[in-house]
């Protein structure tokens, strides 16, 4: 890669199309590349004006096309967005642009944060530019955008993003990109007749790298071994679920995959790379043993670790989900399909020619493989069976003795003439989708027209089928409704006449990001604001209308009814009553019965909010009130494989939090607990813009932003943010209580494992445990055990000194904890460091 980034090649020089053209080979020479005639067809029509759609396979370098689009819009001025369906394609293509052209010239915005926002170039997803398109229209700061894996207009979901981005910017040039577009003549007329602008197909280039079909009739294990042995690695292996994706990379680590020379490449490239507890240090062996995993379950710093190490060559295996079908950018030679179906949420079946080849694709890297692999593993009865039947010979009657086994219940057969259709298959003609959200109204009613008017051009440009349009509209006028009774769109009278716009008292950030936030906004005003946990019931509500984050709350529920089993038996209850009992044992549910009344009440207005439903439950609470940090939280309930979920969940909430709950609902608790749960996320994986922070800084010493990339602290300081430091050193004295309160010496002695002198040893803990509970029969860990009466915090320089009161029966108040919190150590380490000093009896 040249020292130089593409603009200060080209500073000085003419922006005319000619020019614009000669600079953009000239800087592809400098880099030893030949662009495909494809390619070129591609950038000449860009630079004239035109939109182009450009549907050619995976490998055949539609980055490359998509750089030149961005060089040619910054050139002339402009402002240019590239948009992606995944956060993780996102930030890929933000570091790879910053890259080509230069750290102050590309901005992200993803929804969870914004780097460098005002940038002429943009990296973001589909969301966040139809947010953009909603809001401003026509007038809209875009005077490009690049559309990457253009094909998920067609998922159900989330169709609509990109068919906002379509209709509502006619002004910008887009540049559509995918590899299974299909038939794309409707869409080249649509744009057309949209935007009056000319449209350029770029379609039928021969793949550069030609792929290689294989059915497996050897177990997985047999297959990757051969793989890797016949130098046909990377391989990516496709499973149909995190979980097996997982269990597959921990079985072959009884492989040797790796020598030991290729192990030590592996370790020096980790460097300082800090693998948390837990699962962690599962990846920590794995990837030591050249193999990874990834999918959606992980935290995005391992994601892209992962991604690092396969882009550096040092990893043999990755074991994944189809996540790395969407345009993700793993150098990969081979790709192992475990099986040819899938479940899709409703049901299991047969992949689509679409999701076969989106996968497939990824297979062999231009300029490095020669031939790409695509190997599908038969299905294990067929393997067992077709072994069987070697180990029988031509011996005919040992052939028809032979027992063949069955396809499992449930299991969706194919076989190899399911494969070879799906090789030779054109994937589907895209079907775009739309929706109406409260969301995309709050959007539209930001605009200087009429809202009404503006959601019947939205929906008459996204279909033409009339009872579509007649059920979105609808639903439009259903959603202003509610929006209406719930007080965030005030009716205003002028002399132009009737005008709706948002209410002036919410606040600047203010959006409605799920189905029932316009609910919980209602549901907060039955709250005491002057009780002891209205911060906690606020955050109960928010809860409440997100989507459930399932390997956590199948944990909790199993917690329950491990604890309701041990309750019945001890009070004598059989087997079968027991079993009765359990089946209404469920996760913690909050405030349950009171959002199910105020619901059943507030829906007959809101009749279209059937399809969504209050979902109570209890994860950012239970950690608040169990005073754990991320890392604990993910041990006690064992969700280790789930942790990027949990995260994701975390930042829902957290978004939820700040721009749904009205500022006339906040109190100081309320924003201590918002301060406290940013802190979380912040803490737990702040990867991405850690690593942008180091590459904006060119001053910063180079061993700095090295570490940087890998090591949070570096980048910033947690005691950056002392309100939210303060929750945290609350929370650990209160995790301490709750452990004092159950008599558990050994987790209080696992609490200070990382004290390198701990003051208070095995011993000590044992002596004022005996001590305590030889005067009081209990800890009680009500409001007021937690309430800032019983804790102080002297703030003297870098060094706090915090005491806390435990709360007695008798109300003595006689027994105390102390500790300090080094703030230096805090912010080496980035997470609170608690020295606890003592608990004794204050005399």
């Amino acid at each position: 890669m040249t020292a130089q980034t593409l603009p200060e090649l080209i500073i000085g020089q003419n922006t005319d199309p000619d020019s614009l053209y000669e600079a953009f080979v000239a800087w592809t020479d400098r880099l030893e590349i030949t662009l495909y005639p494809h390619q070129d067809e591609a950038i000449i029509n860009i630079l004239t004006g035109a939109h182009t759609i450009v549907t050619t396979p995976t490998g055949s370098g539609k980055s490359l096309i998509a750089a030149a689009a961005h060089f040619a819009c910054w050139a002339t001025g402009g402002r240019s967005y590239y948009t992606a369906p995944i956060k993780a394609l996102v930030s890929e293509k933000f570091f790879s642009l910053v890259s080509i052209f230069g750290a102050r010239n590309v901005g992200m915005v993803t929804g969870d944060a914004a780097v460098n926002a005002a940038a002429p170039i943009i990296c973001c997803t589909a969301e966040i530019l139809a947010n953009i398109a909603l809001r401003d229209g026509a007038n809209a700061a875009v005077d490009q955008v690049v559309m990457d894996e253009f094909h998920f207009i067609a998922e159900p979901d989330r169709g609509w993003a990109w068919q906002v981005g379509l209709s509502e910017l006619p002004r910008a040039q887009m540049v559509i990109m995918s590899a299974t577009l299909g038939d794309v003549s409707d869409l080249a007329d649509a744009l057309q007749r949209r935007s009056g602008r000319s449209v350029a197909v770029v379609s039928g280039a021969e793949r550069p790298v030609p792929l290689v079909f294989r059915w497996a009739l050897t177990p997985v294990h047999e297959t990757v071994e051969e793989i890797v042995t016949t130098h046909q690695s990377p391989v990516y292996i496709v499973h149909s679920s995190q979980g097996a994706a997982l269990e597959r990379a921990q079985s072959l680590l009884s492989l040797r995959l790796v020598s030991t020379e290729q192990r030590a490449e592996i370790v020096a490239a980790l460097g300082h790379f800090r693998f948390a507890p837990g699962f962690g240090q599962t990846l920590s062996k794995m990837v030591r043993a050249g193999i990874g995993v990834h999918h959606a379950g992980l935290l995005p710093k391992y994601r892209r670790l992962v991604e690092t190490l396969a882009q550096q060559g040092l990893l043999k295996v990755i074991c994944g989900t189809d996540t790395l079908g969407v345009g993700i950018n793993v150098p990969i030679r081979t790709v192992l399909f475990t099986q040819l179906s899938k479940f899709d949420g409703y049901r299991q079946r047969i992949l689509k020619s679409r999701e076969f080849h989106q996968i497939a694709g990824r297979a062999g890297r231009a300029g490095f493989d020669t031939v790409g692999h695509v190997v599908v593993q038969a299905p294990e009865h067929v393997i067992e069976n077709e072994k069987a039947l070697a180990k029988a010979g031509d011996d005919v009657k040992k052939r028809r003795r032979v027992q063949r086994k069955k396809a499992p219940d449930g299991f969706v057969n194919y076989s190899a003439d399911t494969f070879d259709r799906l090789v030779a298959s054109v994937p589907e003609t895209l079907q775009a989708r739309m929706r109406i959200t409260p969301s995309m109204l709050l959007n539209l009613l930001q605009r200087d027209e009429d809202p009404a008017e503006s959601v019947l051009r939205l929906i008459d440009t996204a279909t033409e089928d009339r009872d579509v349009r007649r059920r979105l509209r609808r639903r439009a006028v259903g959603l202003a409704r509610s929006l209406l009774h719930a007080g965030v769109i005030v009716r205003r009278e002028s002399d132009s006449g009737i005008r709706y716009r948002l209410s002036d008292d919410l606040q600047d950030d203010f959006a409605l990001n799920q189905p029932l936030s316009a609910f919980a906004m209602a549901a907060v005003e039955l709250l005491d604001s002057e009780s002891g946990d209205y911060q906690l019931d606020v955050l109960s509500i928010i809860e409440a209308t997100l989507e459930n984050p399932m390997p956590v709350l199948w944990q909790q529920q199993f917690l329950a009814r491990g604890e309701t089993v041990a309750e019945l038996k001890a009070d004598g209850f059989d087997y079968e009553e027991r079993m009765e009992i359990l089946e209404d044992v469920t996760w913690p549910e909050p405030l349950a019965e009171l959002l199910r009344h105020a619901f059943n009440a507030w829906q007959p207005r809101h009749p279209w909010v059937s399809e969504s439903d209050l979902k109570p439950k209890s994860v950012v609470r239970d950690m608040f009130e169990r005073a754990m940090t991320f890392g604990e939280y993910v041990a006690f309930h064992k969700v280790q494989r789930s942790e990027g979920l949990l995260l994701r969940y975390l930042s829902d909430a957290y978004r939820a939090l700040r721009q749904t709950v009205p500022d006339r609902a906040r109190t100081d608790e309320f924003d201590d607990l918002v301060e406290w749960l940013g802190e979380v996320i912040r803490i737990t994986d702040s990867s991405l813009l850690d690593e942008w922070e180091a590459l904006t800084d060119p001053d910063r010493d180079a061993a700095v932003s090295s570490a940087a990339i890998t090591d949070p602290s570096a980048a910033r300081r947690l005691t950056a943010n002392p309100r939210a430091l303060e929750v945290m050193v609350r929370n650990a004295m209160f995790r301490l209580v709750t452990l004092i309160a159950a008599d558990n010496l050994d987790a209080l002695v696992e609490s200070t494992r990382n004290d390198p002198q701990p003051a208070m040893t095995r011993e000590r803990w044992d002596e004022a445990l005996d001590g305590y509970f030889g005067e009081h029969n209990e800890v009680l860990l009500d409001s007021d055990a937690r309430g800032p009466a019983l804790r102080m915090i002297e703030r003297t320089g870098r060094m706090w000194q915090v005491r806390q009161i435990l709360h007695d029966p008798e109300d003595n108040l006689d027994w105390q904890l102390w500790a300090t919190v080094d703030l230096d150590a805090c912010d080496e380490e980035d997470q609170l460091t608690l020295h606890v000093a003592d608990f004794k009896r204050i005399d």
